[in-house]
Order: structure tokens, then sequence, then C-alpha cells
């Protein structure tokens, strides 16, 4: 009698934690926390190179001193923090998708961030990501009428680009960081070499959570050589208070007319870049496609939190894809894990300590761990190029754009001759993407469409744009 009461005791546990189980695959449920917390870092490993790394980045084109990258640094997680908070539980039911995503410090700003801050300052990126959030909130109201202008000739043709334009960063960054005193040094490049053989390693060798961080525990190692190489110093580490909140325009803030149209540009192509995020999650994690209502409001969010974000020094934010893949891969969809995992990167972005401990990472290690993330943009644009095969059409819309937008980049002064207005050259000389978006937009509304391409994508953008 004895044993039969226990058999049943220990049925009764085993379905009890089944239950719990069931319900990291739905929305709603509450969890212990030892079921949550795991899969939480789990994405946080996963993002948190990306979260930082812009910031880094953009930080340096800037020439800022070492505790203004800090603020950068922190401003990114802990707002990287919050946009996700307000993505999981949408605020008023409006500002936020609804879905399960992760979102951080965006790569595709990094290209014209750099342009900006080299002419002009922190300050002027500050304005232009001010007025580019309003930008992107006025792209979600309006999203039904405007998205037919992107469809994947488009999107594919400006990602591809943006891919192409990171890697002079990367490169750049593998050898030491332009401007420094040992730019192209041996050390530098072992150091980068390394971080980058250790990157492929874990992407592709292993499995589980080293596989899905794999960018992270590749600069692990990295870091650890350039620790014993003595190319790491953590001065600045013992310096940095405990416990900070953000500060109000620590950068102040400048509105530039040619700063605010390529990084308005680029909100509308990071939103679009987004809407395939939350259709790869939607469709992956939960069986259906997305509703009009959870686009709008993950852009609205995104918009809104780059708006108010640029007053306390943070990065345009949005969707990681990887974190995306995460989610599709193992379809752990409940709240309580995304947010945990806003919790960590809110914790993190309020001590500075950690802001400086990630400040201490050498350049080298960043180029040879970002330099896989570059190469992937690249390949995604390729991928949606390419996708339904790679007609004449598609060829030459994409071919031309990029020969346009990246060739006036290569070749300095090319817009700065006599009779040539500055702004332009403000606006369209910095940075290759606004050219090539501008191109791809142009040419895929007028060169004519003998496989009728424009006419199913639209007929595409309307059933997914359907309201629910």
């Amino acid at each position: 009698m004895k044993k039969e009461a226990e058999n049943a005791a220990v049925q009764h546990s085993a379905a009890g934690q089944s239950d719990q189980n069931a319900l990291l695959y739905q929305r709603e449920g509450k969890l212990p926390a030892s079921l949550y917390v795991p899969l939480a870092l789990q994405h946080v490993v996963a993002a948190i190179v990306g979260i930082i790394t812009p910031a880094m980045i953009v930080g340096t084109a800037c020439n800022l001193p070492a505790e203004d990258r800090l603020l950068l640094i922190q401003s990114a997680m802990l707002f990287s923090g919050i946009v996700t908070l307000l993505q999981a539980f949408p605020l008023f039911g409006r500002i936020g998708s609804g879905l399960p995503v992760l979102t951080g410090a965006n790569f595709a700003f990094v290209p014209v961030l750099n342009s900006i801050g080299g002419m002009y300052g922190i300050a002027a990126i500050i304005g232009a990501q001010f007025v580019g959030g309003f930008v992107a909130m006025l792209f979600a109201i309006f999203l039904k009428q405007l998205r037919k202008l992107f469809p994947p000739v488009v999107t594919g043709t400006v990602v591809f680009c943006i891919g192409l334009s990171l890697y002079a960063v990367a490169v750049g960054y593998m050898a030491g960081g332009t401007g420094s005193a040992d730019f192209g040094s041996a050390r530098n490049w072992i150091v980068a070499l390394v971080t980058l053989a250790l990157c492929i390693f874990f992407g592709n060798f292993t499995k589980g959570v080293t596989q899905l961080g794999s960018l992270l525990f590749g600069m692990i190692g990295g870091y650890v050589l350039a620790l014993f190489l003595g190319m790491v110093d953590f001065s600045e580490v013992g310096s940095a208070a405990w416990v900070a909140l953000p500060q109000f325009l620590p950068f102040g803030i400048e509105f530039r007319i040619d700063a605010i149209i390529p990084t308005g540009a680029m909100f509308i192509i990071a939103a679009v870049e987004m809407i395939g995020d939350f259709s790869s999650v939607s469709n992956g994690a939960l069986g259906r496609e997305p509703s009009l209502q959870e686009l709008r409001g993950g852009i609205l969010c995104e918009g809104l939190a780059s708006t108010v974000g640029a007053l306390f020094g943070g990065l345009p934010t949005a969707t990681f894809s990887q974190n995306v893949g995460i989610t599709t891969m193992t379809k752990v969809i409940n709240k309580r894990v995304f947010a945990c995992a806003a919790g960590i990167l809110i914790v993190c972005g309020l001590v500075p300590k950690f802001a400086a401990a990630f400040n201490t990472i050498p350049m080298c290690v960043i180029g040879g761990a970002t330099i896989t993330v570059f190469s992937i943009i690249a390949m995604t644009g390729i991928r949606m190029l390419t996708k339904g095969g790679m007609t004449d059409r598609k060829a030459t819309i994409a071919g031309l754009s990029l020969a346009l937008g990246m060739g006036i980049n290569i070749v300095s002064g090319s817009l700065a001759g006599p009779g040539m207005p500055a702004w332009i050259t403000s606006i369209f000389g910095g940075s290759p993407i606004v050219i090539s978006a501008l191109m791809a937009i142009i040419l895929n509304l007028t060169l004519p469409d003998p496989n009728d391409e424009r006419i199913a994508e639209g007929v595409k953008v309307e059933a997914e744009n359907r309201e629910e």
C-alpha cells in the first residue's frame, strides 16, 4: 500500500513537472525560476555582443573619451532591456508587438552613424536619431500603404549593401582600430584571427549554448589571449561606479538636416528588416502570420524607444535575428523568459562596472568576432535577392543600385566637385546605403516587369497586412 502511494506521488509530481514544461511553449503561464532563468540567460548570451559592439564602434568613430564610451555601452544594455520588456508586454496594448523577441542596438545603423560622428560628432547622431525615431513611428502608422515600396528585391539590395559597407569597419578593428599606435601589427592580427577561428569553431562544431553564443565564447577566447599578451587595461573598471542612473542628454543634441535624412532612411530600412524578424518568429514559433497590429506595434515600440533613448545616450534599437532563431528552434515563447532576459540587461545597464569591463575588450577581438556578423548580414541580403530565382530584372535593380552606392562611397570626393552643393556630399557621400536604397526603390517602380514580380509581391504584402 505504501509503495502504491509512493508511485502515485511520483506520477503526480511528473505530471506537474510536465504541465510546467508545457507552459514554456505558451505565452502566458507562471513558471518556476529554475525553468526560465537558464533560457533567459541563453538569449542574453546570444545577444550581448550585438548589443554592446555598435556602441563601442560608434564611440570610437566619434573619438569619445573612455568615460563617454562607457555611457554608450551602459545605455545600450539598459534600453535593450527596456524595449525587450515592452515588446513582450505592449504599453497600452499598442506600443509593442506582444511577440517573443529580444531587441538591441542595431548594427545596420553603424555605417551611417560612423559617417555622421566622424563629420559632426556624437551630438549630431543624437539629434538625427531623435528625429529618426519619429520617422519609424510614422512608418508604423502608415505601414499598410508604405510596405509595398519595399519588396525583397529592394530590402535584399539594401541589406547586402549594409553588409558590404561594414566589412571595412571589421577589418579596421582586426588591425587594431584605425589611428591606434600599433595599427596593422602582427599581434593584433594574431588575436583577431584566433578570435575568428574560435567563433567559427563554436558556431559550427559545437551544440547547445556554446553554438548559440558562438560570438561570445569566441570573444572570450580572444580576450584571454589578449590578456596574456598584455593588451587589456583594467584601470577603468576599478574607478567605475557600482550603480548609476542614465544621464539626460549626456552628449548634448544637434539637429543637422544632412544627418537626419540618411538616419531617417535607415529607420525605414530597419523597420522593413524588423517585419522580417516578426514574421519569422511568428511563423516559426507560433505557427501563424503576424497581424498588422503586431507589426505596427513592434515598429512603433522601436521608434519610440529610439527617440527616448537618444535623450539618454542610447543608440537605435531593433529586433535581433539570432534570438529569433533561438525562439524558432526551441519554440519557447513564455513571456517570463523574455521578461527575465530584459531584467538581466536592465541590471547590467544600471551597473557601470559591467560597461567598464566590456570596454576593456581590445579592438582586434571585436573585429575578429564582428566580421562573422557582417558577413552574415551580406549573405542574408543575397538570400533575399535570390528567393524565387535571380531574374534579369532583379539583377539589374541590385547591380545598378549597389554599383552607384558603393562606387560613390569608395571614390573619395566624387560628390564634392565644383558646383556640387555641400548638402549633396553630406547626405549621399558618407554612406552607400541611402543611394542604394533610393536607386532600388526607383528602379523597382519604373523598370518593365515581364514576370509580374511587382504584382506578386504586392499581393503577398496585402495578404500579410490583413487585420486579425
